[in-house]
């Protein structure tokens, strides 16, 4: 669906928790979900004003946001056990 939310707290609701926590006492995960969650509202951003760029850049954007995503959710699955 355009125009998602898929911020960390919308896709992982289960470590909300943890997200918030993670995000005041780790300085390196802060920057991560920062940095994804600015990727994300870009996205965002785009699709919902038509996707003004070319599909290459739009998908580099949409890897990009998948690699940090699964990056900062092997920190939150370790921080959860």
């Amino acid at each position: 669906m355009l125009g998602e939310d898929h911020s960390l707290i919308n896709e992982f609701p289960e470590y909300r928790d943890i997200v918030v926590k993670l995000s005041q006492s780790n300085e390196a995960f802060a920057k991560g979900a920062k940095h994804y969650n600015a990727l994300d509202k870009e996205i965002r951003e785009l699709e919902l004003k038509g996707a003004p760029i070319d599909d290459e850049s739009m998908h580099q954007l949409k890897h990009d946001r998948a690699e940090l995503k699964d990056s900062l959710f092997q920190r939150l699955s370790i921080e959860k056990a």
